[in-house]
């Protein structure tokens, strides 16, 4: 006979064990998301203070100074927004036109793919790696450091990113939108320039913003190309000075008005990447 009975108790054993493993598994979660931000609020709030007493306006308006005396960042900040430009300029277009192939025009053969792949190595490259490679290609053959090769440097991280964000975002762009264009006649590069580029814009925007935030306190591929210059330069040919360098080198000095300089110098930058990043995830979000 059918028993009603040791159906319900059945159904509530699992409907019980399934209660635990869900509790269970929202307690691990809250805990990894808690761990998480415990540490990301701890090193802002470390940043903030040591480093927020030295927020001032020479900090804006002075360049780096010699050892017990007064200054600011402002050669630092300059040089570093000069080779971001330029890099954004240079990465920016390479990017985006490489993931609109593999997005519109690599569906089939074995360059997309192949792109792809490279594009992922180069994406998980260590920076350090393209100072060294920027280094033996430019540097070591016009003989010394300059701005040029910084921004050049910077550039190279710049593609991988946008090349990600471009090539996924025209993907997403549904095809109905491609066929209804072209059953009007509209040749593909209309299609491409009009529907999917405006279809797809914030989220290329985002992929360019975070491109700029990844590159703005890389440290170790300006010291094989930029170097550092401790006056005002606005000459890209020559050594010039930048944030992460001068949070590098006055960090591990013995002067406490340099290390004073270089959690100021640590606080720009965290701000800057900070709202960078919410900036692009609400340009995503929308």
């Amino acid at each position: 006979m059918f028993n009603s009975d040791s159906v319900v108790s059945l159904d509530n054993k699992v409907y019980k064990k399934r209660q635990r493993v869900n509790r269970l598994m929202l307690g691990l979660s809250f805990a990894a998301l808690a761990f998480g931000l415990f540490w990301l609020f701890w090193i802002i709030l470390t940043l903030l203070v040591k480093g927020g007493s030295s927020l001032s306006l020479a900090l804006f308006t002075q360049t780096t100074p010699p050892p017990g005396q007064m200054g600011g960042l402002l050669n630092a900040i300059v040089g570093s927004v000069m080779m971001a430009v330029v890099a954004t300029l240079v990465g920016t277009p390479i990017g985006i036109f490489a993931g609109t192939y593999l997005a519109e025009y690599g569906q089939r053969g074995w360059l997309a793919p192949a792109t792809r792949f490279l594009n992922d190595v180069l994406l998980s490259a260590p920076s350090i790696v393209i100072g060294l490679f920027i280094y033996a290609v430019y540097v070591a053959q016009v003989g010394h450091y300059s701005g040029w090769a910084g921004a050049f440097a910077l550039a190279i991280l710049v593609i991988p990113v946008v090349v990600r964000s471009t090539d996924n975002m025209l993907s997403l762009v549904p095809n109905s939108l491609r066929e209804a264009a072209a059953a009007l006649g509209c040749p593909q590069w209309r299609i491409i320039s009009f529907i999917c580029y405006r279809a797809a814009i914030s989220g290329i925007i985002t992929g360019v913003l975070l491109a700029v935030a990844r590159i703005s306190g890389e440290t170790a591929p300006l010291l094989f190309t930029a170097l550092n210059n401790q006056f005002m330069s606005w000459n890209m040919s020559a050594p010039i000075a930048n944030l992460p360098v001068v949070i590098f080198q006055y960090a591990a000095s013995p002067f406490s008005d340099w290390n004073d300089l270089a959690w100021a110098g640590a606080v720009l930058i965290t701000l800057l990447v900070l709202g960078i990043n919410i900036l692009a995830r609400s340009l995503f979000r929308k």
